[in-house]
């Protein structure tokens, strides 16, 4: 527990233990196309704890449009930097009030007045600003002249033990009196902010002056009626694309709002009545009772009522790294401060802005984005694109330019369009600019603004899936590194099984009781000590309804079953605990496996009980109790049949809990002030007996742990249980396979793990599947220990004392119904029914999100090559480009937003756990998207050119005036242009995949996305003529651009069958640039991976 309380209160714990800056892992990285080494790549960070200097790097060195757009959902580092001003001035308000409490502490202070100086109007004998006054304060005189807890207790109506009556009136009361433990959020941002953002994109501001130029012109040469036209559609085209991107980002900040609200949900137990509830954070009230336990999250600011070795780790307030101690004499607790130590219970004085926390999450309430590594290397492949665009467009423009000022270019009637010295200035000035606005529009297609912004998109769409799930996304980066996980290392109990135990077997008084709640064969001296021990030694409680119901046990699972146990045994739980009081607690440690409680009995004696890991306590005993209650010695072959019967029970995957006890003598016991500090003594034990509990298999545990082996991904068990209970559980999960030899290193204990050397254990790591009797400890070093090796680690936890591994771990798997507020900060992912097989779908997601995004890219850049090398090549060749502004913009519209929207959010597919893990150094553009984009673009290209040069006589237009004929030509084009996007977006559903369509009619979007598609271009080419500068097709010409189209299917077809390597182009370019470099595996892990 110290461990766990010097990690939380350091000032260091969100830094690792190395370099970082390698991009996360120890060797190179293959950047975005596959060549460099993540050192030297700018647009490559690690997904956990990237320097401010790293985020800076690549935002300078992007290309970028629109900024406003481009950076909306990555780290605002200004806002960042204004909330840890606030948090700064915060805590100095904090640091300010604990220096006069210890000054005034210090001093020689008056008597306090009576009780009851200070009185207030109302239903409660106190008012809100009082309260408020004394809790931020720190002002324990104030308090004693309330008369102290319970004074202030009467003022509040609250029974310090049963708590508030908690009916819905007196719930509502409170809050109206007393106010809501919720503070005011900054609203999100409105439908017209996110217009504005869209407008701020420089290409379309660029094309909206080019347009209202071109408008202007084109009324003044040809009059309102015709000349509106051209300056108009592009005008349009341009405010349809800035709604739709305003609309799709909108409903995306929504989804992040919608995620965000559920992250701060915490829920947390009140006692009401004299029973424990469940409750939100938010609905919590004055005057509530709320137990404390190790890694909670203290909800409110209250008071200590009563516990034993509270520990508070106040660093998130004051700033201070250091665990403050809480009792009668230093009973304030600070709202969102965490337990580090020990356990109790508090009175809620002040909620919600009434609070420090308050005040600090209201004024930094608003959520300033984050990166991810994929969004990152994106951002590197639009630039790169974008830079070849601009190229591009630059070359079209001069082309067009030198052609049109030369007179080379011509009208469709075959005059010349520019004549020096004979064409007008309007009409000149108007031709410049719309071969102008052609090389913009170029831009506008070349430079994919939304290929970033699509991780979003797939982001904010499985986040929301993936809380159906049952999985809580609290950091998005580990969606993506989910993709790549090699090896999850998972707790044992409640996650691969159910977390419902009960106590199967018994050993007490040296025999088996059977069944195991049968004591009459037990003397009345052991069966009370027994019940002693369970009865006061628990952080559990028991409640007995007046009526006679059924008994309501609450507590962690162990305690819980041992308590059902014991109210089996006939244990009055209330009547047990007036029995003897408290002198202090030692509560149960991860670390020792144990806790223990020194009692003070109503003869004056003093009993220390133990209870913990059994074979542990076993260690300690020197003596134990036959059925009669007589002590005998611990001799050797005692020691050996309690061994046997623990090993037994263990053998048969029960845990188990061995209870022993010591009396003590009142005089060597410190004095009160001094108990905090004082080590209950755990040696020279007694043993009471020991209990087997039972905790099932999860269904289809199993089958998840088999489908993490096919896809790749090693399952290791990581428990605190002894190593045969571990061994029998791993072989009913299918960790362990029945045939191979259970033997060291593969079965570990924590303790041998740990004794090893750096070297050595990086070593064993890859060969360990089952870890017992392990500590948080060994957790963070096998977890080290395997990223050392390379591998890509998922791990789960759910005890403070896992915050460091969790931490330390690629993608921390905090559980969301065990698992601690401590460990839930220090995750990336809550797992929100603590289920194996729900971390199995997390890693599904991982993938999915991955692949989802290479379909985009592939489908995007097809799109990107196709266009670009038509207008170049008939701008160029003929002086004039087949795709004009307004066609150009409705294709960026096709191959940006909606086709974001249609291929980000296909579903995850079983054919993704077919695959080895994503390793996080393989291109973004894998060799099969290389093939599949270079035979649909040269098709394309091939096709579209040859229509261009030959399409009148192709399309028998030879009858048609030039002018009409050069219409048809470019808009059968378009058309068939739009079209072959059509049918490849079907193809870039499954890339590697020869048959595209399997699910396709599930997934509404992707359909409904294709049908708008389709219904907008017929209504284009139909009735919008004048607008796209298009004309009507016949039926035939229909039905010939589809065929065209469809032939990109069979192609893709074809296609899929040519072989490519399986290393990345990229590589054979590294080889030659760095000769014997000795490179690892995609994954950079060795072959310790299950392929």
């Amino acid at each position: 527990m110290e461990r766990a309380g010097q990690w939380l209160s350091s000032p260091h714990r969100h830094h690792r233990h190395y370099d970082e800056e390698s991009g996360g892992e120890r060797g190179g990285g293959d950047g975005v196309w596959g060549v460099g080494s993540s050192s030297d790549n700018t647009f490559d960070i690690p997904p956990k704890n990237a320097s401010i200097e790293r985020l800076k790097r690549w935002r300078q060195a992007v290309l970028v449009l629109n900024a406003s757009r481009r950076f909306r959902y990555t780290l605002d580092l200004k806002k960042e930097e204004e909330k840890e001003q606030i948090r700064r001035k915060i805590r100095t308000h904090a640091q300010v009030i604990r220096a006069a409490f210890l000054f005034k502490e210090a001093g020689e202070r008056e008597t306090p007045g009576p009780p009851g100086a200070i009185t207030a109007p109302g239903a409660y004998g106190i008012v809100e600003e009082q309260l408020t006054s004394m809790s931020r304060d720190h002002d324990i005189s104030v308090l004693q002249r309330y008369g102290g807890m319970d004074g202030l207790s009467s003022l509040l109506k609250t029974n310090l033990d049963k708590g508030i009556g908690g009916d819905e009136a007196d719930l509502l009361n409170r809050r109206n009196i007393f106010g809501s433990n919720t503070y005011p959020r900054k609203k999100g941002r409105s439908f017209f902010l996110f217009l504005w953002e869209a407008w701020q994109d420089l290409t379309l501001i660029i094309l909206m002056i080019a347009a209202a130029v071109s408008l202007v012109l084109g009324i003044k040469t040809e009059g309102i009626k015709e000349g509106w036209y051209d300056g108009g559609s592009i005008a349009i085209a341009v405010i349809i694309v800035i709604v739709v991107t305003a609309v799709s980002d909108y409903r995306q900040s929504l989804q992040f709002q919608n995620l965000n609200a559920e992250k701060r949900n915490i829920h947390l137990e009140v006692v009401r009545g004299g029973r424990r509830f469940e409750v939100s954070i938010f609905d919590l009230v004055v005057g509530d009772v709320v137990p404390l336990k190790i890694g909670d999250q203290v909800p409110a600011d209250g008071l200590f009522i009563s516990g034993h070795s509270l520990a508070i780790d106040e660093s998130s307030m004051t700033g201070e790294s250091k665990i403050v101690h809480k009792d009668h004499k230093a009973p304030f607790l600070m709202s969102g401060c965490k337990v580090a130590d020990g356990y109790g219970t508090m009175l809620v004085t002040a909620v919600g802005i009434n609070t420090e926390w308050g005040l600090l999450m209201g004024s930094i309430s608003e959520d300033t984005g984050e990166e991810t590594p994929l969004q990152v290397r994106l951002n590197g492949v639009a630039t790169f694109i974008g830079i070849v665009g601009l190229t591009v467009a630059l070359a079209v423009l001069i082309v067009l330019f030198a052609r049109y000022f030369t007179g080379h270019t011509k009208n469709p009637d075959g005059t010349t369009q520019f004549v020096a010295g004979q064409t007008k200035a309007k009409a000149a000035v108007n031709g410049a600019i719309k071969i102008f606005t052609i090389a913009v529009t170029i831009v506008v297609v070349a430079v994919p603004e939304g290929l970033p912004l699509a991780v979003t998109l797939t982001l904010a769409y499985s986040m929301r899936k993936m809380m159906a799930d049952k999985a809580l996304v609290r950091r998005l980066s580990a969606c993506e590194t989910m993709g790549s996980a090699t090896t999850i290392c998972s707790d044992k109990t409640g996650t691969l099984t159910l977390n419902q135990m009960t106590v199967v077997e018994a050993h007490v008084g040296g025999r088996k009781i059977e069944p195991s709640d049968n004591i009459e064969h037990l003397s009345s001296a052991v069966s009370s000590l027994l019940i002693e021990g369970i009865a006061q030694n628990t952080t559990g409680s028991v409640f007995a309804p007046e009526n006679g119901g059924d008994v309501e046990i609450s507590g962690s699972p162990t305690e819980m079953a041992i308590l059902f146990w014991g109210v089996k045994l006939r244990m009055q739980f209330e009547d047990e605990r007036l029995k003897s009081s408290i002198l202090n607690a030692f509560p149960f440690n991860s670390e020792k496996k144990r806790g223990g409680v020194a009692l003070l009995l109503k003869s004056s004696g003093v009993h220390i009980h133990w209870k913990g890991a059994a074979e542990i306590v076993l260690s300690s005993c020197t003596g134990w109790l036959d059925e009669q209650g007589n002590v005998k010695p611990m001799d050797d072959d005692m020691m050996s049949q309690f061994k046997r019967s623990i090993e037994e029970m263990a053998a048969r995957s029960l845990r188990c809990v061995a209870f022993a006890y010591r009396p003590y003598s009142l005089e060597d016991v410190p004095p009160e002030e001094e108990r905090d500090s004082w080590s209950l003594p755990e040696v020279d034990l007694i043993l009471i007996g020991i209990a087997g509990l039972k905790d099932p298999c999860r269904p289809g545990v199993k089958e998840a742990v088999k489908l993490c082996t096919h896809a790749g991904v090693k399952v290791r068990m990581v428990t605190g249980d002894n190593i045969q209970t571990a061994k029998a559980i791993a072989l009913e999960c299918g960790i362990l396979d029945s045939g191979v030899a259970a033997v060291e290193p593969t079965i570990i204990e924590g303790r041998v793990f740990r004794a090893y050397s750096d070297a050595e254990r990086e070593e064993i790591a890859g060969k360990i599947s089952v870890m017992g009797r392990s500590s948080p400890t060994d957790k963070l070093l096998l977890v080290q220990a395997l990223r050392k090796r390379g591998h890509v680690v998922a791990v789960t936890g759910d005890g403070t004392n896992d915050a460091p591994a969790l931490h330390e771990a690629d993608i921390g798997l905090a559980m969301g119904i065990q698992g601690t507020e401590v460990a839930k900060e220090s995750s990336d992912i809550i797992i929100l029914d603590d289920n194996f097989a729900s971390v199995v779908k997390v890693v599904r997601w991982g993938r999915s999100v991955y692949a989802n995004i290479q379909k985009f890219i592939q489908f995007q850049l097809t799109v990107n090559v196709a266009a670009l090398v038509i207008n170049v090549v008939a701008a160029i060749s003929a002086g004039e480009v087949p795709l004009n502004a307004v066609q150009l913009l409705w294709v960026n519209l096709i191959m940006d937003t909606l086709g974001a929207l249609a291929l980000a959010t296909e579903p995850p597919t079983d054919h993704l756990m077919d695959r080895t893990p994503v390793g996080r150094r393989e291109p973004l553009i894998t060799n099969i998207m290389w093939r599949n984009l270079l035979v649909q673009a040269t098709y394309q290209v091939i096709v579209l050119l040859v229509l261009n040069f030959d399409g009148k006589n192709i399309l028998r237009l030879n009858n048609e005036t030039p002018g009409q004929a050069d219409k048809v030509k470019n808009t059968f084009i378009f058309n068939t242009f739009v079209f072959c996007q059509i049918f490849n977006e079907f193809n870039a559903r499954k890339p590697d995949e020869l048959n595209v369509f399997p699910g396709i009619t599930k997934n509404y979007l992707f359909m409904g996305i294709i049908a708008i598609t389709v219904l907008l271009q017929f209504l284009i080419i139909e009735f919008l003529g004048k607008f796209a500068s298009t004309v009507r097709l016949n039926w035939k010409f229909w039905l010939i651009s589809i065929a065209i189209a469809s032939v990109g299917w069979p192609l893709a077809v074809v296609g899929k069958l040519v072989p490519v390597p399986d290393e990345p182009f990229g590589n054979y370019l590294r080889k030659k640039k760095a000769p014997g470099h000795d490179d690892l595996t995609g994954n950079g892990v060795e072959n310790e991976i299950p392929r």
